[in-house]
Formats: structure tokens, C-alpha cells, sequence
């Protein structure tokens, strides 16, 4: 009578047991849960594409203050650009090297592209 009672039990504890693990896989598969668990999954992948974000953009300015020290771009002493040796070379169109002016083209009917096909 006691191994009935218990294996009688040890089922109706094996039962409810199931039964509750089924219901609540149940409840994690509504449309709600499911749109809830999408939701809470990309708002980290979101904070962890942020957390990217900001280690890649301290990394570059770790690299560019490198590369600044390397190239000597951090001395206090910052050196100017040299000033200009020549003149621009379209200030005059008309005048050349030498400041002879040079004749204006005539405008005719004709084209001044020889790969035009009329």
C-alpha cells in the first residue's frame, strides 16, 4: 500500500511539474512575449553597438594623438607654411611668362572639339 501511495505521488508530482514547465513556455511564445523578448534584444545590441562606437572613436583619438607625436604636430613651437614662390598661374589668362599679352580666339560657327562626330 505505501509503494501504491508513493509511485501514486511521485506521478501527480511529475504531472503538475510538466504541466507547469509546459504553461510557462506557453506564455514565453504569445505574440507579446515574443515582440517583448525582440525588443529587449535589440535594445542591447544597441547599447553594445554604442559601447562599439565609443571604443572605436577613443581608439582614434589614442591614434591620432600617435601620429601626431610622431610627426611633431604637438610641439609648441607649430612652424608656418612657407609663402608662395609663384603666381598663380591663371591671374591673367591673356598674358604669358614673359607679359605679352596673347591674341583672343575668334568665335566661328566650328567647333573647337576635333572628336565631335558633326
Amino acid at each position: 500500500m505505501f509503494r501504491r501511495t508513493f509511485w501514486f505521488t511521485a506521478g501527480a508530482a511529475a504531472g503538475v511539474w510538466a504541466t507547469t514547465k509546459v504553461n510557462r513556455k506557453l506564455k514565453q511564445l504569445t505574440p507579446e512575449s515574443l515582440a517583448a523578448q525582440a525588443a529587449n534584444k535589440a535594445i542591447d545590441a544597441g547599447h553594445r553597438l554604442k559601447d562599439f562606437a565609443l571604443d572605436v572613436r577613443d581608439g582614434m583619438g589614442q591614434r591620432e594623438e600617435e601620429l601626431n607625436d610622431a610627426l611633431g604636430l604637438n610641439s609648441p613651437d607649430v612652424l608656418e607654411l612657407p609663402p608662395q614662390r609663384r603666381f598663380a598661374a591663371l591671374d591673367n589668362p591673356l598674358k604669358n611668362a614673359l607679359g605679352a599679352t596673347r591674341p583672343t580666339h575668334h568665335h566661328t560657327k566650328y567647333s573647337y572639339n576635333r572628336n565631335e562626330d558633326h
